[in-house]
């Protein structure tokens, strides 16, 4: 089995009694032991615990400064830097790009906070979204293309297909459309979802955990599906 790499984030601000810190930890589980400690690379971060510190404006003043520039590798974009501001943002960005680009697997847990992603996944989101950082320098072409990633959307209530709550899910939408953005193939890209988690705490869903359970379960096949794919 050839080498592999998977970078694994988990940004629940729960540390103990979280479902999408559980369901990400099984699917690591089992990608270690499938591809075994001497042929794999588990990268892990805590985005709640550690957090990436948010982008300032000297980020953004770099950012400008490299499109202007066109797909550079990213050894090349300190020499932009015009001041101390800006060679620190860069600092803080470019081993997170690095890491991702590296990276084989994605593991993305996101629980849904007020209808979209935690401020510590966005906080990583907003860092490693460098102008240019997922084109091929030379031809242009997606880094991230080949890339699979497994998001872990875990939601308190249920924002599915008919529920009446559907359209206030702006967590599912936007990280699909992110993923698009910088290059990922839709057919890399696997959604698992697990809703009304908290059906045993909120009144208005208490009786709904018959369902929670059946979700919680639909995700753990579909993660132990997904482990074992490659």
């Amino acid at each position: 089995m050839t080498s592999a790499t998977l970078l694994h984030l988990d940004s629940s601000i729960s540390p103990a009694g979280s479902v999408s810190r559980a369901l990400t930890g099984r699917f690591a589980a089992a990608w270690r032991a499938r591809h075994g400690a001497a042929a794999a690379e588990h990268r892990y971060r805590d985005l709640a615990a550690d957090p990436v510190p948010a982008i300032r404006a000297s980020y953004d003043a770099l950012g400008r400064r490299t499109a202007r520039k066109g797909p550079l590798p990213p050894a090349d974009v300190a020499a932009l830097a015009e001041n101390p501001d800006e060679a620190r943002e860069w600092a803080l960005s470019r081993p997170l790009i690095e890491e991702l680009r590296a990276a084989d697997t994605l593991l993305l847990g996101s629980p849904m906070y007020n209808f979209t992603v935690s401020t510590g996944l966005k906080a990583w989101i907003d860092r490693v979204s460098f102008p240019g950082a997922y084109l091929d320098p030379a031809t242009g072409g997606q880094l991230l293309r080949d890339t699979r990633v497994v998001v872990v959307a875990v939601r308190g209530g249920g924002y599915g297909p008919g529920t009446p709550r559907e359209h206030f899910d702006f967590q599912l939408p936007y990280l699909r459309a992110y993923f698009g953005a910088i290059g990922v193939a839709a057919e890399h890209l696997h959604v698992v979802t697990a809703e009304l988690t908290r059906a045993a705490d909120v009144p208005e869903l208490n009786g709904l955990e018959p369902l929670a359970a059946e979700s919680l379960a639909a995700a753990e096949a579909q993660l132990d599906a997904l482990a074992a794919a490659v």
